[in-house]
């Protein structure tokens, strides 16, 4: 007998009183990944006792960056054509559709400016203290995901597969729902490497230090991410139509770049950490 589980979790967590407006675990999930992000960031912040000032700027670059440049990667890299012929839908966020990859690039420009208007420091001095919980924040995410019912994979006879409601809307609107076939649950396999990542950040910021060797732990943690990230594209449903028969998917191709980046910036902030180390100890005469 095939086992699966049969995920029938409400996307809704609750209605507002009075307004009849629904709060989603989605937009729930959102806010903690940036309230959980900020708490951790803050905490490095005192214990190396940085400028306030600094933080504050960093969080509202941070929210800023992440919302538009996820917003404008999933239309301009999933949908170009429709959004391009109907910009004002851009604007419509509350509609869902949001790219990790979009609000990654988004960060990158973000600190790009942060760095030379507020801190004066390279950019790998920031990204080395702000990566550390990002995998946290980006396991919450996934986790809206899945209460949405969505970015699931292919059928699969595992007995961990998880039946999703194809018909949300419609269940919405009193209909029976319908069920997937048991199929991967691929937001519960990315939570899982990126919660590792970040325990893996966690442990090279407050243990080993490796905050000092510039780009070491922003190489680990773009590594960490985006090489399960391509991975588990194979395992997932195609999200657009034009990825139908290609060998790689949207998201592969975009996880490509920040591979290869993590790689280099890994291996160099490695090299610097093992010269450090190795390198003989000055030896001072005796007076």
């Amino acid at each position: 007998m095939l086992a699966y589980i049969t995920w029938t979790a409400d996307p809704v967590a609750f209605l507002i009183p009075f307004v009849g407006r629904e709060v989603r675990w989605y937009g729930i999930c959102f806010s903690l990944a940036f309230a959980v992000g900020a708490w951790l960031v803050w905490k490095q912040w005192r214990n190396e006792k940085l400028p306030e000032m600094w933080f504050e700027q960093l969080f509202l670059y941070v929210i800023t960056s992440a919302v538009i440049g996820s917003r404008l990667g999933h239309c301009l890299f999933y949908a170009p054509k429709y959004y391009l012929a109907n910009p004002v839908e851009i604007f419509k966020i509350w509609e869902g559709g949001l790219a990790s990859h979009g609000g990654t690039l988004g960060i990158v420009i973000a600190i790009w400016i942060y760095s030379r208007r507020v801190t004066k420091k390279s950019m790998m001095w920031t990204f080395d203290r702000l990566v550390v919980p990002v995998g946290f924040s980006a396991a919450f995410i996934r986790l809206g995901n899945l209460m949405n019912h969505e970015i699931y994979g292919h059928a699969t006879d595992m007995p961990w597969g998880f039946r999703f409601i194809e018909n949300l809307h419609h269940v919405a609107r009193g209909y029976e729902p319908i069920f997937s076939q048991p199929s991967h649950p691929t937001q519960l396999y990315e939570m899982f490497f990126y919660i590792l990542t970040s325990c893996i950040c966690l442990w090279m910021y407050w243990k080993r230090k490796d905050h000092k060797y510039a780009g070491l732990i922003f190489g680990v943690f773009l590594t960490g991410i985006f090489l399960p990230r391509f991975f588990i594209e194979y395992l997932k449903n195609v999200q657009e139509d034009f990825e139908v028969g290609m060998t790689l998917d949207m998201g592969q191709w975009l996880s490509i770049p920040f591979i290869v980046a993590g790689l280099y910036l890994a291996w160099r902030g490695w090299q610097k950490r093992r010269s450090e180390l190795h390198s003989p100890k000055p030896r001072y005469a005796k007076k």
